[in-house]
């Protein structure tokens, strides 16, 4: 074999590896790409408790409750809801009706409890994804740019 052909199978080999490696490595992630789930994808993912996960989608008008610091409200989709707890100061922009993410961990009763809770921060913007959630749901109200 010529040089050349040697430098051209290393080459070849490092770049089957490089891609092996990345295939694995995407495959490994592939449930945790996703920035968040609304409560529909997380009704029918059927994930188990105690698994950490990332909830979009909107406070639902007449849901929060709040004792001290314990708050508790219901985020939704317009087709699922679920019920979050968190404990803390909530953002100043957080209020019924508004986009919404939070981070924590599925209880065993269904419920989500909430490490943090992520507001909107104008009158206009949503997460980009929950916004697409609601419009493939056929119920954005918003506007479209």
């Amino acid at each position: 074999m010529t040089r050349k052909g040697k430098r051209l199978t290393l080459i070849a080999g490092a770049m089957a590896i490089l891609g092996l490696a990345a295939g694995l490595m995407l495959f490994a992630l592939r449930d945790n790409i996703v920035f968040f789930y609304t409560p529909s994808e997380l009704a029918k993912k059927q994930t188990a408790s105690g698994a950490r996960l990332r909830i979009g989608g909107l406070v639902k008008e007449g849901t929060v409750v709040k004792n001290g610091q314990d708050v508790r409200f219901t985020v939704t989709d317009k087709t699922s809801d679920l019920t979050v707890s968190y404990t803390g100061l909530l953002p100043d922009l957080f209020r019924e009706g508004q986009g919404v993410v939070v981070d924590g961990v599925l209880q065993p009763d269904g419920a989500f409890r909430a490490d943090s809770v992520l507001a909107k921060h104008d009158e206009r913007y949503m997460p980009r994804d929950v916004a697409d959630a609601l419009k493939k749901q056929g119920v954005w109200q918003g506007e479209t740019k």
